[in-house]
Order: C-alpha cells, then sequence, then structure tokens
C-alpha cells in the first residue's frame, strides 16, 4: 500500500531541560488510512505531529511525504505539500468572524485584490454544509462554544483541500452527537483518498474510527496496530505499561444535603435577543455531592460556566453561596468566597501560558507566598515542585507553562485549584486531554472533594464521564433545565435518553408545570 507519510528516526530533544520528547520515531501513514496516536501525557505523540507539521524541527530523522524526501521548516511548507492541522488549542483570532478565521491567508478577492466578504462566507458555508457542522460562518469567534472553536479549525482544513490531516484531541469537547457526525465526516474524507491521523485518548474512539493505531510510550514508538486486532483492554496495557480501567467507588458520604451554590430563576438576556441564553435555571449543589451537567454546544452550560465563574452578569434571578446572595459579586469577590474553578479554555482562562509552572500554580494566593510585599520564590519554588510530583506533572517549576503538553497543563490547573478550594469546585471539561490514568486521578480527586463534603459541580460534554460520577444530573436544551435525574435514575439512564433530553426530544415535565 502507498504511504502518504514516512517518518524515519526522528528524534526531538529539548535543550532546557535535556528532554528526549521523540526518540528515534518511525512511523507511517497509509494513504486513504485514519491511524490513531494513543499515548499518556507526554508520551510525544503532540511534539512528534508538531515536527510533521512544521513547528518544530527535528534533531535527527528523515520525512517523506509521498514518498519523496523533503524538510518541514515551517506550518506553510506543510501546508504546501497538502499538509494540514487541527491543533488542540485554537489557532483563531477571537474578533474575527469564522469565515475570516477560515480563509485566513487564502483570501478570495474581487477585482483590485480587495478581499470578497461575500464570496468568502459563500465558500466557507459550503464547506461547513458539506461536512454537516453548525456554525454561523457570520459569527465571531469569542462568541463560540468551545466545541464551535473546534469545528471552525476543522473546517479551517478543509476549506484548504489537505491531503494529509492531522487532528489534535479533535472529540476532545464534542457532544456524543457532534461526534458522530465528525466521523461520518472522517471516515469519508478517507474514503475520498485522503490520510488521517488523529491524536486521541480515548479507546472507544480509536476502536470506532481507526484502521491502525499507533501507541507511544516515553517518547518512543511501542508499535503500530491494526485496530481490528487489539481491543481496549490491550491498547490500554501498552500505553500505560500496565492496564488501566476508568472507575470511581460511589460511597455514602454522611453529609446532609445542605446547599452551597444556589440559583433561583437565573436568567441571561443578550442584548438584541429574545432567546435567553440561561432560561430561569434553578438548582441547589449540595455539600458532598458531584452534580452533572450535560448539554449540546450552544445550548447554555458554556453560559452557566461564565456565570458561576463570575465573567457574565445575569439579568435576572438570584445566586446564594451558603445562604448569602452573592449575584453578580464577579470573580474576584467569588474567588473570595471560596471559588475554585477549572474552566474549559485551559489557555485563555486557566492559564498565563507566557508565565512560568510555578507562578501559574499560585496566581489565586499569592499573598501567601510574599513578606513585607515581596515573594518569596524559594517558597514557591518548594510549594511548585512538591504539588508537581503529587499531580505527576512532567515539567519543572520554571517551565514556561505554555512548553508543557496540553494535557499537564490542565494537571497543573487542576493541582492549583483543588489544593486552594475552601467549600465547592467548578470543573468544565476537566479531563480534556488526559489520558486514562490521569483521568482516574482527577475522578479520584473529584471523590475525595465529594468524601470531604465539598460541592463538585462537574460540567462535560463527556458523557461516559457524566454518568460514571455524577450523584445528580442537570440536562440542558436551548438554555433552560429539560431534566434533573437523580440517584438511581442518574446512575440507570442509557447515553441515548440522555442524547433525547439533550437534543429537545424529550423533557421532565414536572420542570415546566
Amino acid at each position: 500500500m502507498e504511504h502518504a507519510v514516512e517518518m524515519h528516526g526522528i528524534t526531538r530533544i529539548y535543550p532546557e531541560n535535556n528532554l528526549r520528547a521523540n526518540d528515534a520515531v518511525d512511523l507511517t501513514l497509509r494513504k486513504g488510512e485514519i491511524l490513531c496516536l494513543a499515548g499518556e501525557n507526554g508520551a510525544g505523540k503532540t511534539t512528534l505531529m508538531k515536527v510533521l507539521y512544521g513547528l518544530e524541527r527535528p534533531d535527527e530523522g528523515e520525512i517523506k511525504v509521498m514518498g519523496k524526501p523533503v524538510v518541514i521548516g515551517s506550518p506553510l511548507d506543510a501546508n504546501r505539500l497538502g499538509i494540514g492541522m487541527v491543533h488542540q488549542h485554537f489557532m483563531l483570532v477571537d474578533d474575527f468572524t469564522v469565515a475570516q478565521n477560515v480563509v485566513m491567508g487564502v483570501e478570495p478577492t474581487q477585482y483590485g485584490g480587495l478581499y470578497d466578504i461575500k464570496e468568502a462566507e459563500k465558500k466557507v458555508a459550503k464547506v461547513i454544509s458539506d461536512h454537516h457542522f453548525s456554525v454561523d460562518v457570520k459569527k465571531k469567534v469569542r462568541n463560540l462554544t468551545v466545541g464551535q472553536k473546534q469545528q471552525t479549525e476543522i473546517v479551517k482544513m478543509l476549506y484548504r483541500d489537505v491531503d494529509i490531516l492531522i487532528l489534535d484531541e479533535p472529540t476532545a469537547v464534542l457532544t456524543e452527537q457532534e461526534i458522530e457526525a465528525l466521523f461520518i465526516t472522517l471516515r469519508e474524507l478517507a474514503r475520498l483518498g485522503k490520510s488521517l491521523i488523529l491524536i486521541t485518548h480515548k479507546l472507544n474512539e480509536i476502536r470506532a474510527i481507526s484502521h491502525r493505531v499507533a501507541i507511544m510510550r516515553q517518547g518512543k514508538l511501542v508499535g503500530t496496530y491494526d485496530t481490528a486486532e487489539v481491543d481496549e483492554r490491550e491498547i490500554s496495557r501498552l500505553m500505560m505499561g500496565q492496564s488501566v480501567t476508568l472507575h470511581l467507588d460511589r460511597v455514602e458520604t454522611g453529609f446532609a444535603a445542605k446547599p452551597v451554590i444556589r440559583f433561583e430563576d437565573v436568567s441571561v438576556l443578550r442584548r438584541g435577543q429574545q432567546r435567553p441564553l440561561l432560561d430561569k435555571v434553578t438548582f441547589s449543589a449540595n455539600t458532598g455531592e458531584i452534580l452533572g451537567f450535560a448539554g449540546v454546544g450552544g445550548n447554555g452550560l458554556g453560559v452557566l460556566e461564565a456565570v458561576l465563574g463570575g465573567f457574565v452578569p445575569v439579568t435576572s434571578g438570584k445566586i446564594f453561596h451558603n445562604e448569602v446572595e452573592t449575584t453578580n459579586q464577579g470573580t474576584a469577590s467569588f474567588r473570595k468566597d471560596g471559588l475554585a474553578y477549572v474552566p474549559a479554555d485551559r489557555i485563555e482562562v486557566g492559564s498565563a501560558v507566557a508565565a512560568s509552572v510555578a507562578e501559574n500554580l499560585i496566581v489565586n494566593a499569592r499573598s501567601s507566598f510574599a513578606r513585607h510585599g515581596v515573594l518569596d520564590h524559594k517558597r514557591i519554588g518548594a510549594h511548585a515542585q512538591s504539588l508537581l510530583q503529587k499531580y505527576s506533572v512532567k515539567g519543572t517549576p520554571g517551565m514556561p507553562i505554555g512548553t508543557l503538553s496540553g494535557g499537564n497543563i490542565q494537571k497543573v490547573i487542576l493541582a492549583r485549584e483543588i489544593e486552594q478550594y475552601k467549600d465547592y469546585i467548578v470543573l468544565s471539561e476537566p479531563t480534556w486531554g488526559l489520558d486514562i490514568a490521569s483521568s482516574q486521578y482527577v475522578y479520584e480527586r473529584m471523590a475525595e472533594l465529594r468524601g470531604a463534603g465539598a460541592a463538585v459541580i462537574l460540567i462535560s460534554s463527556n458523557l461516559d464521564e457524566i454518568l460514571a460520577v455524577s450523584d445528580r444530573i442537570i440536562i440542558f436544551y436551548r438554555g433552560a433545565m429539560v431534566a434533573v435525574l437523580a440517584g438511581h435514575e442518574a446512575q440507570g439512564i442509557s447515553k441515548e435518553e440522555l442524547g433525547a433530553y439533550m437534543l429537545g426530544l424529550k423533557r421532565q415535565e414536572a420542570l415546566h408545570d
């Protein structure tokens, strides 16, 4: 079979910490196949793909594209060779529209060389329609949900008609329905002769979408296998060096159900729009429970997260913390009152990418590490090192956090927030980009927080996660609550039934009497 890509002996060493991110890796991608690239956090998957896309230069090794040796010095070189990449962290301009972001660098022009905005919107809309996405070409990126931003990144590469497409965790923030639609698109692209590499941690997706799976561990390629010949347990063992399964022990906490955070008829309206972004939302997050929120992108969960984080004011209704009203007091006040918050957008909201790991770990507690207004850097370094060890973060306190892998950035944010929480914590997409063992670690910390009496608010597009860990589940559709599931009802519901609520096909009438 003809090879679209051949990578031989690829080695990439970071001199600042002598980290061998890729160690003599050999990888082949066949024409017209979907290859999954799997491995734990820090295994070297993203670095290898950055080498292929021209974002990193290998210290050793050779790359061939369609049988010809090439030197890929930049993403522009990669694009010229027909290689595109959809990044885990979005490469979009917030103040530009979807269409402007998609055509950037290859803009259609009118007579005289002027940018033809109507033609751009027409062409981008066709790509969106052809591939069953749901995003408005005229909408500014800053107003998109995380899932819609991911779709825009994929559309950007499809617009360029690349023959080799790399996708880094493409389903991380998509709903089950969006994932199914994406997989239909990817299979069709492969059928048309395009070659795809998917970086993923999701074992069920490896089995569902790929022809072969290449597994990396500690910078080396363990092997490449026909997907039909390895099951999920074997893939897990090859990735981790041991067999790992996700599991959360459910034990009674013994805490009375005391409201920690309570919403009372909370609505959010945007000027010029008739339909509320949040519509009379009423719930309480109680001591010693994990309250899960599920919903399709664009149906209010992003707004709920922003309200809980103090970023968006409510138009009507009230918010209480321990029965003291805190409506519209803002992020600083919420933090002071006890908010711990892991946002869905780890780059723009959850971290300062140019700052060090240590600086990111103390950003909400700088005064605790200061003497007479001067930061005690020795204490900060020791504190950071202890958390890196505790949370198994691959990195050092002095490294810019932006140089870590996506999964390790998420671990740093989790470490900071879990260690500083008081009585409640908001976690939005907490395991996005984490491998199985790291996800299990997060679930265990969530269980510990629950067991200590915390109110744990989980917002997640991962239905398996919602079903596995939530004591109660609240489902959103068009900004409103359509179902509240508790106890056996929450633990016994199927993904199909949950999806019916999320798509507005089903609702609990008691909520709408």
